[in-house]
């Protein structure tokens, strides 16, 4: 028997809490659910921010962006740091489950890519909020910095994939996903890897495309959408992991 889940969680008084809050159940599901709130975070950040100059735009265009929109962007990152701890603790919640099933070893490949793309994107946001408050005088430096975030961006391509392969070959080793969702889950690694070639001077598949900017992130998204539903309906802990 599982002492955690035997007796009540007890305060500091000594007394007895009967909490929904001190359950085992409620943080198992509240991590489950981390991805959702991760992608809802991230698409409200998304929008907040705002249109990201291009690559190559012109200084005056980057300072001004930077400038214009200085609160807007601040709330943004904000907004993508909580995001970031979300996405870590999803990694954490499926690295539970794979070890429940005796798959830790997809489970350490998991989170050596979620550690990898959270440092990734917590630099990026960081130059973003480094440039609201760079001295507008230093055009160049601003439209350096921009140009940086763009090459950022493709590169987060390779632990995004690596994510995404590690807990699909996870889950349908360990038998808890069926062959169609594994294709799935193969398919939206090599469409997330692909947008690490992005590197076209302009168009559809530079780096400041539709397809590094658009597709690539979408699919990874729906992607975290789906194993957060899988979580919650069809995986039940087999023990307490918080």
């Amino acid at each position: 028997m599982n002492t955690s889940t035997a007796f009540p969680a007890t305060s500091r008084d000594g007394t007895s809490s009967t909490s929904v809050y001190t359950t085992s159940a409620f943080w198992e599901r509240l991590w489950r659910s981390s991805g959702l709130q991760f992608v809802l975070l991230l698409v409200i950040a998304y929008i907040v921010y705002g249109f990201q100059p291009q690559v190559g735009a012109p200084a005056d265009a980057v300072a001004a962006f930077y400038d214009g929109h200085r609160a807007r962007i601040l709330v943004a990152v904000v907004l993508s740091g909580f995001a970031m701890l979300n996405l870590m603790w999803f990694a954490a919640a499926i690295r539970t489950t794979l070890a429940d099933a005796g798959r830790d070893g997809w489970g350490a490949a998991l989170t050596a890519a979620s550690a990898t793309i959270g440092g990734l994107m917590l630099l990026l946001i960081t130059v973003c909020a480094t440039l609201v408050f760079a001295e507008s005088g230093n055009r160049t430096l601003l439209s350096e910095f921009n140009d940086f975030f763009w090459a950022g961006l493709v590169l987060s391509s390779f632990p995004r994939a690596m994510l995404i392969m590690a807990a699909t070959f996870g889950l349908w080793r360990a038998g808890l996903i069926s062959n169609a969702l594994f294709g799935a889950g193969v398919a939206a690694v090599v469409l997330v890897l692909s947008g690490g070639t992005t590197w076209m001077g302009e168009g559809f598949w530079a780096p400041d495309g539709s397809y590094s900017r658009f597709v690539s992130p979408a699919i990874g998204l729906g992607w975290v959408v789906a194993v957060s539903r899988i979580l919650l309906t069809r995986i039940r802990p087999t023990r307490v992991g918080w």
